[in-house]
């Protein structure tokens, strides 16, 4: 499974998500749309998902519950049902501080362990999240419910067990963040083959190519929960051609990560960088994608 993600563009024309879609449809079998990352105002991401779905690619919609309380949560699970999304990734949200309206008020009715119990049980008891049925029972929504998790996350031992928890609750696949240290994901991946959850989900690891060696200093210094080995760091300064280097990179990423117990796809995360991510897909010898 080869997955990517794209934002929606801030404004409401959708012409540049459709063409990102198109230029890597044949690379991925399905793509990420952001629902206001890093609480930045965006084209809504279940409109994107739509008209991205109208290109033939199949979306996998962030839904955030930084935003929503949870009558707005069913309200829009329901409307992107209606419209053919498929594919639900439950997220807490980027903290509105971070964003375009830091004053705005966040919601967070419910957190997103929550979120993934409420919507399993929506599907399989058929009933809303306040308990009460669903009458028309042939007309209940069936997500494939996502989660996300951090490994590199403070306090890193907790991790493992919040990937658990959202197991539990009812995340049939799991996207994580940006994976740079090898050996720290490894180890990651051991505890959870330990706790016996690497049969009860589908992880796809997270990569991301980096531009140049400034990316990744940011990305060591302002990310929380990244971890950016000097290693890789030295690599992108040293390099002739930065771009290409971060590119060959990330291909030396995938092919390790596969070879771990229990992964069973790659998320890229091209952070607006979409050109690069055919030649990965290439070169990572991922392509062709199966239909």
């Amino acid at each position: 499974m080869v997955t990517a993600e794209i934002n929606p563009p801030k404004h409401a024309c959708p012409e540049n998500i459709k063409r990102q879609a198109e230029f890597i449809a044949c690379y991925v079998d399905a793509l990420n749309i952001t629902d206001c990352s890093t609480a930045v105002v965006r084209l809504s991401s279940i409109a994107a998902g739509f008209h991205i779905l109208s290109c033939g690619v199949e979306p996998i919609i962030q839904m955030t519950c930084r935003d929503r309380n949870r009558i707005a949560m069913q309200s829009d699970l329901l409307g992107a049902y209606s419209l053919g999304i498929r594919n639900i990734l439950c997220l807490s949200g980027d903290h509105q501080k971070f964003g375009n309206h830091p004053t705005a008020k966040n919601v967070y009715d419910l957190d997103s362990i929550q979120f993934i119990y409420y919507l399993n049980r929506l599907q399989t008891e058929k009933v809303f999240f306040s308990g009460e049925p669903i009458k028309e029972k042939e007309k209940v929504p069936h997500f494939f419910i996502g989660a996300v998790i951090n490994p590199f996350a403070d306090p890193r031992e907790f991790q493992v067990i919040r990937l658990e928890k959202k197991i539990r609750a009812g995340a049939k696949f799991i996207q994580t963040q940006c994976i740079f240290d090898l050996e720290g994901f490894a180890d990651f991946m051991e505890q959870a083959e330990w706790r016996g959850l690497l049969q009860k989900t589908y992880i796809l690891a997270g990569v991301a190519p980096l531009k140049n060696y400034r990316v990744a200093q940011y990305m060591q210094n302002n990310v929380p929960g990244i971890v950016v080995p000097d290693k890789v760091i030295n690599q992108l300064q040293r390099a002739a051609y930065p771009a290409q280097e971060g590119i060959a990179i990330c291909v030396e990423q995938i092919k390790r990560i596969r070879e771990m117990k229990g992964i069973q796809g790659i998320h890229i995360m091209a952070m607006g960088w979409v050109e690069a991510i055919p030649e990965i897909v290439s070169r990572a010898g991922l392509y062709p994608r199966q239909k």
